[in-house]
Parts: C-alpha cells; sequence; structure tokens
C-alpha cells in the first residue's frame, strides 16, 4: 500500500491472472483518509491494452473508490510472462463542489504551489486460479472390445480383431487400415467361395433328382459347410 499524501493505493502492482484470448480485470483500491476532496486520474503506457474505469474521479473525505482495470484479450503470451506496462496515477486536491465531468488534464498540471502526487504501477501476469482440467491419456469410448471366448475361436477371435480395426480407424494409423484391408479381402474370398458351393449344391440337388436316388453324402457335407460359413459371415 501506498502512503502518500492524498491517497492510499492498492495494490500497488496489478495482477492479471493471465490467460490467452481471454479478457482478464483486477481490481485497485483508492482510499482518501484526509479531511479534503481528493481528485485522481489513471494513465497507462499501453491505452490500447487496457480499459479502466473510472479513469478519472473524485474520492470524498474518509473514503473509498475502486477502480476496475481490464486487459484485452491476447492472442499470444509475452516472453517469458513478462509484462513492461506501466500506470500512473497522479491525485490533486480539489474543491467539494467538484465532479468527475469538472476532471480536465490541466488539473493535474504541476504549478507552483500547488501538490499533485503521483504513483507508478506496474503490472504482473500471474498463474489463472483455475487451472484446465488434465487431459486423459486414453478414453474408455475409443477402447476396443474384447472377443468373446467360446468353442467357436476363429471366429470370435476374427470378429474381435474387426472390432479393433474399426475402433482405431478413427485415428487412421496405418495399422488400422492394413488390418481393415485384410479383413475386407478376406470377407470377399469367402463371399466368392460360397458362391462356388451354392452352383456345385444346385447341381447335385438336379443330379439327384434326375437320379431319383437319396441324397448324396458330398451333398450333406456341402450343407454343413455353407452354414459354417454363413454364421462366419454373420459374425
Amino acid at each position: 500500500m501506498s502512503n502518500g499524501e492524498l491517497l492510499q493505493i492498492e495494490p500497488l502492482e496489478l495482477q492479471f491472472p493471465f490467460e490467452l484470448k481471454k479478457q482478464i480485470s483486477c481490481s485497485m483500491r483508492l482510499t482518501n483518509n484526509s479531511d479534503n476532496h481528493v481528485a485522481f486520474k489513471v494513465k497507462t503506457t499501453n491505452p490500447k491494452k487496457y480499459c479502466v474505469r473510472p479513469n478519472t474521479g473524485v474520492v470524498a473525505p474518509h473514503s473509498t473508490c475502486e477502480v476496475i482495470v481490464t486487459m484485452q484479450a491476447q492472442k499470444e503470451a509475452p516472453p517469458d510472462m513478462q509484462c513492461r506496462d506501466k500506470f500512473l496515477l497522479q491525485s490533486v486536491v480539489v474543491s467539494s463542489g467538484i465532479s468527475p465531468k469538472d476532471i480536465t488534464p490541466e488539473l493535474f498540471t504541476k504549478e507552483l504551489g500547488k501538490q499533485v502526487d503521483e504513483c507508478k504501477l506496474k503490472v504482473a501476469y500471474v498463474p489463472p486460479t483455475h487451472p484446465p482440467s488434465p487431459v486423459r491419456e486414453g478414453s474408455e469410448e475409443g477402447s476396443s472390445p474384447r472377443g468373446s471366448v467360446s468353442d467357436n475361436g476363429a471366429v470370435n477371435q476374427s470378429t474381435d480383431m474387426m472390432s479393433k480395426a474399426f475402433a482405431g480407424s478413427q485415428e487412421s494409423t496405418p495399422e488400422a487400415k492394413a488390418l481393415i484391408s485384410k479383413l475386407t479381402e478376406e470377407k470377399r474370398s469367402i463371399v466368392q467361395q460360397n458362391g462356388k458351393l451354392q452352383q456345385e449344391l444346385e447341381l447335385l440337388r438336379r443330379q439327384a433328382n434326375k437320379s431319383g436316388g437319396g441324397v448324396p453324402f458330398m451333398y450333406v457335407i456341402i450343407v454343413g459347410l455353407i452354414g459354417l460359413l454363413l454364421g462366419y459371415l454373420l459374425k
């Protein structure tokens, strides 16, 4: 706190919890412990960067006034988070009938026999009071499902591999693309084989109808194979 003769200022260093692309404000309190009315004016070395409300005013005897300093949103952080901006607060005794709109720059001109107090304020960037939430390394939504264990282990393992491939395809990794391509080619091959078996089955059925005999043993085997293949494709 500055123990000036006219106004006490707290704090003497304006601290802003710096965050990129975010407007940030801090305040300072002006205290008038005298029996006089005191006018003040706030200046800054970077007026385009800061907004001060109020930047001028009158503090009545034995009262206080709060000044809000707002820093505009910044697109990039300064090197080493050091700020060289400064503020200057000027104060002078005025008559009791003066209003804030009557305050002019000439009022703070130093003249013989006129007391004009000046106090320089530094600016500091501090870490934000609410740090960003830590980013999780993994996501439950992105985890791949595990295949179930059953007698038909080969089918379930292939299904598990397919699930992992599609789960990781969002990341577009080379491994995921290669696995998807391989499984797609295997499925295409199985579909072709199934078509051939269907043709052979139809041929055997026609031969059985012409001969008038029972169903051949090979016919039963082919039907079983087709059932297995269809079950594989439906997994």
